[in-house]
């Protein structure tokens, strides 16, 4: 089954929100925490940022198994324990949307790429169990989400503070 034109759209500029809700915002302003025990919005940015190159050797290493007698099991991605996160917090925010955009693109192009019997490949999740890799693209854009709306409420805050 081809990607669905909801997926391949997301893909493709899902993205795209992040100037839009960063926009008038210094990038000082996106590094304050609102919440002290949360992430900032351009935490969150950075973790948008880090998880791209993830996502994408998991898409490979799904492709290289000898599906369907394998299936790679992923532990969950947790950026505090990747030792890759603290340098893209050092990354300046002009740099990580456009990390971000490139990385959307290699994605999107690698995805498309894939035929049908491809998407059907499967991997599993620790908690959500087997999922194709039309599934994963869907858990991975569904996470995105989730994060450029949390960085919609941060920066509302800082808006709203800022009078």
């Amino acid at each position: 089954m081809p990607l669905s034109i909801s997926i391949l759209t997301r893909l493709q500029h899902q993205h795209e929100a992040l100037s839009e809700l960063t926009g008038g915002l210094t990038e000082r302003q996106l590094k304050q925490r609102i919440n002290p025990d949360k992430w900032s919005a351009f935490e969150n940015i950075a973790h948008l940022a880090a998880y791209q190159p993830i996502f994408l050797a998991r898409l490979e290493k799904i492709a290289a198994e000898d599906a369907p007698s394998f299936e790679p099991t992923f532990e969950r991605y947790v950026a505090e324990k990747d030792p890759s996160f603290p340098d893209y917090l050092n990354i300046p925010l002009r740099s990580l949307l456009d990390l971000i955009s490139g990385g959307a693109a290699q994605i999107t192009t690698r995805l498309t790429s894939l035929n049908d019997t491809e998407l059907l490949r499967v991997a599993v999740h620790p908690k959500y169990g087997r999922l194709s890799v039309s599934q994963w693209t869907q858990f991975y854009l569904l996470h995105e989400a989730h994060h450029l709306f949390t960085i919609f409420m941060l920066t509302q805050e800082l808006r709203t503070a800022q009078g």
